[in-house]
């Protein structure tokens, strides 16, 4: 058994583990293992045979830094903690938004999904929205909620790019990148719902279910090439 093989073993114990401890109503150990697993994906992409990406090799050390805080919190200010954590987020989400584009013609984009464009535009504004509304009465305006704002903007875009993208390219590669994108701002939005809303096992289950979901379609989607496409195509 080679060494990947060796960590996606792990990783699905300490997703057992997770999973076993939030029914159970153990919210510090189930958080414990919920930080330990996008690390552990991180380390199997970095001892994997796969050519690595600059901009995705950000994406997964800021995400997995951010989610490996959990273990600091008692010993930093709150205030630290929260913009560090997230400023943290907001880059994986910036490096992996200019992954996806520095593979889009823009022009090809512009010419034939005009339409696409601005109902992504629209969904994006609308989505935005929503989560703001649920966090408005916990948030004033201030940095905060600034903060907020940048990381669902980030998030989004993200998403927007991924299904341009896919549209562009039409290949396993880029679908692959679709559905992580779709994975984890579902898992975003559950997040919100069970840090706002409700703090329930099973919303908490169902964030970091797609979270891992999203993270195995971005690491299938780092051993494949990008297919030639037809830039002249209608």
């Amino acid at each position: 058994m080679n060494k990947s093989k060796i960590v996606v073993s792990i990783v699905l114990l300490v997703y057992l583990s997770f999973v076993v401890f939030q029914f159970s109503s153990n919210d510090y150990w189930a958080q414990v293992f919920d930080s330990l697993l996008l690390p552990l994906i991180t380390l199997a992409y970095f001892i994997g045979d796969a050519k690595k990406n600059l901009f995705f090799t950000i994406f997964l050390l800021c995400y997995s830094i951010a989610d490996l805080m959990i273990f600091v919190t008692d010993l930093i200010p709150y205030q630290m903690y929260y913009f560090v954590g997230n400023g943290l987020y907001i880059v994986a989400y910036l490096s992996l938004l200019i992954k996806i584009l520095k593979s889009v013609s823009f022009i090809h984009i512009i010419k034939n999904f005009k339409l696409h464009l601005l109902v992504l535009v629209a969904l994006n504004i609308y989505i935005a929205y929503v989560l703001q509304i649920i966090v408005n009465p916990y948030l004033e305006i201030t940095n905060e909620y600034i903060t907020e704002l940048v990381y669902n903007i980030s998030m989004l875009l993200v998403l927007t790019a991924s299904l341009l993208n896919y549209f562009y390219r039409d290949d396993k590669k880029s679908l692959f990148l679709f559905l992580g994108s779709l994975s984890i701002v579902f898992s975003e939005v559950l997040s919100v719902a069970y840090m706002y809303v409700a703090q329930q096992n099973l919303l908490s289950f169902l964030t970091t279910t797609l979270t891992l979901l999203a993270f195995y379609f971005y690491s299938k989607q780092s051993s494949l090439n990008n297919e030639e496409v037809n830039q002249y195509a209608s």
